[in-house]
């Protein structure tokens, strides 16, 4: 038993080595290139705008075509397109926000690290609308052509009346329900298609648009623009779709490239930009990081004062648990911002809490002059129900804050989250490995952290 927890612990630096090397790979490659050995690609951490500085854009978005109650879903599908669009360009972990006052719905696009306000916006802009609308009636059609001859006769026409297809009217069939898109062959005239296939919700409205539309024309459009207009000979229920508009095959892999990277169920229009300077340079940054060392430098020294060997234990673990969190925000990655930065702190304070927890009771037990073994188990297990309850109420707070605050509090709840998880790991199954392997029933009880009563 006791040989299995020495090949523990010593796998167990191990990996926190390794993992201190992901986390600062700088260091490991200054001694790679004095040794001659193999180098360590250097993955940053994932930073917020409010340290890394980027650009910010807002957006207005068009629902005139969206019904008020749908207005919701179609801003959070909106947002979901989006956010696979810039992740697809490389920017990682965008902030995309809706807001509205009243019926007016805006989208605050902020991407960090983007300096290049035109690149932003180019990501941004190239994303296609795609939409299916169906033909109007005779009476309609001439009645709009009625209208919009009258506007241009006037000083000040409508601009909304002017931009009226008078011969189609749109429908509630758009790139929201586009699952994906790929390229093929007619195989009457062999020119290149793009084929479309709908999600399950979006199978059933073209189901019912196919159905209400037979021997009619059903057109579809990118951008405003009628690039296929196929006439429905019957019902489509497979939730499959076509455009054929006499492209060259670049013309329609590009068209696939694009839809699949995602359709816009709403049209959006920029209204601002702006470069956003870092709140913190890469200065402020640094003292953060010496703060932090120092803060759990006297963590560390104020363990190993009150509670003497097992404290020295205990900050090992904390340093473990430093760096498996910082490794894990690495990884997935977490954008630290500095509400983050505050969440993953405030942790820390909670996982020396655990431990302090578990040293108290197992004091409480040694007191009553029960053997030191005997006295970390009845600690640990007393602990148990006090650490349990606080972190699981800790992590369910912070799941809360995540699904139901800002993009602001989300960092802060998620790196709290994590840590309390993480913390749990190290205090409960770290700690007390280091404290099962180092102590035995023949160690003095002043190494400890007290004295039997005489």
């Amino acid at each position: 038993m006791q040989q299995k927890r020495i090949i523990s612990v010593v796998s167990l630096f191990v990996l926190t080595l390794l993992l201190a090397v992901y986390i600062y790979p700088q260091g490991w490659n200054r001694l790679a290139t004095s040794w001659h050995l193999f180098k360590i690609p250097a993955k940053q951490f994932s930073l917020g705008l409010d340290i890394s500085g980027g650009t910010l854009l807002t957006y207005n978005a068009d629902l005139k075509n969206i019904a008020p109650k749908d207005y919701s879903s179609a801003m959070a599908g909106l947002k979901d397109v989006l956010e696979q669009r810039v992740n697809y360009m490389g920017v990682k972990e965008p902030r995309i926000e809706a807001n509205h006052s009243g019926n007016h719905w805006q989208l605050i696009v902020e991407l960090a690290g983007v300096k290049d306000i035109n690149k932003a916006i180019k990501m941004i802009g190239e994303t296609p609308y795609l939409e299916f609308r169906e033909a109007r009636t005779k009476a309609e059609t001439q009645k709009i052509l009625d209208e919009q001859k009258a506007e241009q006769q006037k000083d000040k026409p409508n601009k909304t009346i002017l931009s009226l297809d008078p011969y189609f009217k749109p429908t509630n069939l758009t790139g929201r329900y586009l699952q994906r898109a790929m390229v093929n062959f007619d195989p009457t005239t062999s020119l290149p298609v793009v084929d479309l296939q709908f999600n399950n919700e979006g199978a059933k409205i073209f189901a019912a648009l196919t159905k209400r539309n037979i021997n009619k024309p059903l057109a579809i459009y990118l951008d405003n623009h009628p690039i296929s207009t196929p006439v429905v000979r019957e019902e489509i229920d497979s939730g499959k779709a076509q455009i054929s508009g006499k492209f060259t095959l670049k013309e329609a892999k590009q068209l696939t490239q694009r839809l699949n990277e995602g359709a816009l169920p709403v049209p959006i229009k920029l209204v601002s930009q702006q470069s956003v300077g870092a709140i913190l340079g890469q200065e402020s940054i640094q003292k953060i990081v010496k703060a932090a060392w120092w803060g759990l430098l006297a963590i560390i020294v104020f363990m190993i004062v009150i509670y003497r060997l097992p404290g020295l234990l205990a900050s090992l673990s904390l340093i473990i648990y430093v760096i498996l969190s910082l490794s894990i925000f690495k990884a997935l990655p977490v954008t630290l911002t500095l509400a983050g930065i505050t969440g993953f702190i405030l942790s820390v304070g909670t996982a020396v809490d655990a431990n302090i927890l578990i040293f108290e009771y197992s004091k409480e037990e040694i007191n009553k002059e029960k053997p030191l073994l005997i006295s970390l188990r009845d600690g640990f297990q007393r602990s148990w129900p006090a650490i349990r309850d606080s972190n699981i109420s800790t992590i369910i707070s912070a799941v809360i804050l995540y699904y139901f605050s800002s993009s602001m509090i989300k960092g802060f709840a998620l790196t709290l989250a994590i840590g309390v998880g993480v913390s749990l790991i190290t205090a409960l199954y770290i700690t007390r490995l280091f404290l099962d392997t180092l102590i035995t029933e023949h160690t003095p009880i002043k190494l400890f952290m007290a004295k039997k009563k005489s």
